[in-house]
């Protein structure tokens, strides 16, 4: 029960420090798509990139549910010098659709649901880890710094990293 107050309360904080107009529109994110909230804040610019570049838009627009672990421009930034480049490369785009479908749930999954899990299956195969303490919560090893941003095809949640699939 402690722990259950803990982690509602750091989420709460998560929620307030990270800012609650995730989009930068006048719609709420509530009537908009996956993409189109990502796509109005400037903080996912280089996510929205890739999943131009993956031919991800038409399916993150489409009815889901999904839930996104959706990184910043500062996660990708944290990748090593040239890696968001060369994944961008067309001849890269297998690669660059099975790491942005690792940040895919098919399925709504809200912070409430997500502190009672361990794993959740991605759409691209794999599980992630989820970890939850004190200090919040982590998807592998990706700080959430921002939970339940409601759109109208599912729920972003905001990481700090980029998550990285294993090589099968």
């Amino acid at each position: 029960m402690k722990l259950s107050l803990t982690l509602a309360l750091a989420l709460t904080t998560l929620i307030g420090t990270y800012g609650t107009a995730v989009a930068e529109s006048p719609k709420k994110t509530e009537e908009m798509t996956i993409v189109e909230v990502a796509a109005g804040n400037k903080d996912f610019s280089t996510l929205v990139a890739a999943v131009k570049a993956a031919g991800l838009v038409e399916t993150l627009s489409g009815k889901g549910p999904f839930t996104v672990l959706a990184p910043t421009n500062a996660a990708f930034e944290a990748l090593p010098k040239g890696t968001v480049e060369t994944l961008l490369k067309p001849e890269n785009k297998d690669k660059l659709v099975a790491i942005l479908t690792y940040h895919v749930v098919g399925s709504k999954a809200m912070a409430a649901d997500v502190v009672k899990l361990s794993e959740a299956k991605t759409v691209q195969g794999q599980s992630v880890k989820i970890q939850t303490s004190a200090g919040g919560v982590k998807i592998n090893n990706a700080k959430v710094v921002k939970t339940d941003i409601v759109c109208k095809n599912g729920v972003i949640h905001v990481i700090d990293a980029v998550l990285l699939p294993s090589d099968k």
